[in-house]
């Protein structure tokens, strides 16, 4: 025997508690909508428009960072000599870079160990970029904190 409410869907929230059909489907459609423009404009070859402003480079140096899973990282300079030292509590930021360099060599498939350059340049904003394998990234976008630790690398 069949009750009344066996072939409706179990609902445990009351009607005028639920979001509106039409709303839920207008967000899709939204999402569905960006997703379409932005793979068109990249389909078409549209120029990334949005990069940190280019500037001279004031400070460059070539680094070889070692981390550890705890955050504790190592920085020796070109020629090996010990630059910093820092522990878990102090070392988390550049460690975090070390396992993106790390996972970024995997996928290239080159030498885990390879030295990065930090760049500081005229407009006061850091970057670091790994020669073997062409990833970069502007410091400035992770804080000024983050930014600071390799900053006070180049004095």
């Amino acid at each position: 025997m069949q009750t009344p409410t066996a072939d409706k869907a179990r609902i445990h929230a009351n009607e005028h508690e639920l979001v509106p059909r039409f709303l839920v489907r207008a967000m899709f459609a939204l999402v569905m909508t960006c997703l379409i423009m932005v793979s068109v404009y990249r389909w078409m070859d549209g120029p990334v428009r949005y990069t940190p402003p280019d500037s001279p480079i004031v400070i460059e140096k070539t680094l070889f960072l070692e981390g550890a899973m705890s955050g504790a990282a190592t920085v020796f300079a070109e020629d090996g000599t010990l630059i910093a030292e820092y522990t878990p509590e102090e070392g988390g930021f550049l460690s975090g870079i070390w396992r993106v360099l790390q996972r970024e060599r995997t996928k290239a498939r080159v030498d885990l160990n390879g030295p990065v350059i930090v760049r500081a340049r005229e407009n006061n904003r850091i970057e670091i970029f790994d020669p073997s394998t062409g990833w970069g990234a502007d410091l400035m976008g992770f804080g000024a904190d983050n930014s600071a630790a390799f900053a006070r690398l180049l004095k």
